[in-house]
């Protein structure tokens, strides 16, 4: 791909970028040399015409441009993108060992940012977050299949950053037809059914995997209660490990459907309670009726999508936890989660020590959890880290 424009920034901005950041703000421009489209390859300059980086333009976000490569020889054509696919695809290859669920990209962590790309079996499912990435589609696509012999490749483009990119929702088949059933993943030993059209996210929440093991290696006779439990990722990975019984909880009467499918295609026979409504009220009754677990997980859905909903993200976060210490048997574990970006690693912790407070219980932090190792953090973009979680033992 040829530069087709020059983004000089205004004095003094050059700063992140030096520092390999990828993301450039409307505010650090100063000059626009040329018309480049939305996704165009673009020059990045300092105020001293000193080269910075090649980025991806989108004139409608407030992230005005995204780095691809910080180094002014390796200009990101089709060939570079290609073997740039391909690294990451490789780096992720150990992880077949133990299931065929696997995000292969992951945007900026990978240097192909606004990219998310997962595999479920031989289905790929491709996510194309900004401008530059949407403007490769083709490429992309076909860098993907070659890097992984998948046929089938499904477009879910329908979260709500390509709106601030300016760009429309897109669904659809890009290689092979539309799937018109569920795909069947293992994890783990565990068998999953994963809807790449209609389920959340691509289908299926991969970045909990190393979590829903902990919870495995824990569950053997307790009983298990699963907050925000979706299709029963966490339960049927405890029930599937020993767990004596389990209570999930879902506002989605289809979610619980594909639970129950589940709980039968593993044959697991221990107690498993699928329930339909609302965590909060749910939480409420099992206190008013007396009842205890020894395993509670709570990974609710996105509180603060901004951070202009920090507030009321942190008091619905201190409200669920207190109500799940309440419901914790002594030497009962929680597994708690925040999977919104705009809370942080400190303040997701400050907020559940709140709740142990305001519960007037001990408990001790045994460990800080986080997505798997196929949902890397990069070290000069920190703001991939969205996901968080606390392993608490109530004393």
């Amino acid at each position: 791909m040829t530069p087709v424009a020059t983004l000089e920034l205004r004095p003094g901005k050059e700063r992140s970028l030096q520092r390999r950041h990828p993301w450039i703000y409307a505010g650090a421009v100063a000059h626009v040399i040329g018309r480049p489209a939305p996704g165009d390859l673009v020059r990045v300059v300092g105020a001293d015409q000193r080269f910075l980086a090649w980025a991806a333009f989108s004139p409608e976000s407030t992230i005005r441009a995204r780095a691809w490569s910080f180094l002014e020889h390796e200009i990101p054509d089709d060939a570079w993108l290609s073997a740039r696919v391909a690294a990451s695809v490789a780096r992720r290859a150990h992880l077949t060992r133990r299931t065929d669920a696997i995000r292969l990209v992951f945007g900026e962590a990978d240097s192909l940012p606004g990219l998310i790309v997962d595999r479920y079996a031989d289905q790929l499912v491709v996510q194309l977050m900004a401008a530059g990435v949407d403007a490769r589609r083709e490429a992309i696509v076909d860098a993907l299949v070659t890097a992984t012999g998948a046929s089938r490749v499904y477009e879910r483009s329908d979260a709500a950053s390509r709106q601030r990119e300016g760009l429309p929702s897109r669904e659809g088949a890009l290689r092979g037809a539309v799937p018109v059933a569920a795909v069947d993943i293992i994890e783990d030993g565990v068998r999953y059914q994963v809807d790449v059209v209609r389920g959340h996210k691509t289908g299926f929440y991969i970045d909990q995997r190393d979590n829903r093991r902990r919870l495995a290696q824990l569950a053997a006779g307790k009983r298990v209660l699963n907050c925000f439990c979706y299709t029963g990722g966490f339960s049927l990975a405890a029930l599937s490990a020993g767990a004596a019984a389990a209570w999930s909880i879902d506002s989605s009467a289809e979610a619980l459907a594909v639970a129950k499918t589940q709980q039968v295609l593993n044959s697991i026979d221990s107690p498993a309670h699928w329930i339909q409504g609302d965590v909060f009220d749910a939480l409420k009754r099992f206190a008013a009726d007396g009842q205890r677990f020894d395993l509670i997980v709570l990974d609710p859905p996105k509180f603060a999508p901004s951070v202009q909903h920090l507030d009321r993200a942190t008091r619905a976060y201190k409200q669920l936890s207190l109500a799940a210490l309440r419901l914790l048997e002594p030497d009962g574990r929680l597994l708690t989660f925040s999977c919104s970006g705009a809370v942080s690693v400190d303040l997701f912790q400050k907020v559940v020590a709140g709740a142990v407070i305001d519960a007037r219980v001990d408990a001790q932090m045994l460990e800080r959890l986080a997505a798997g190792e196929d949902h890397p953090v990069s070290m000069t973009h920190p703001e991939g880290e969205y996901l968080k979680g606390l392993l608490l033992a109530r004393l």
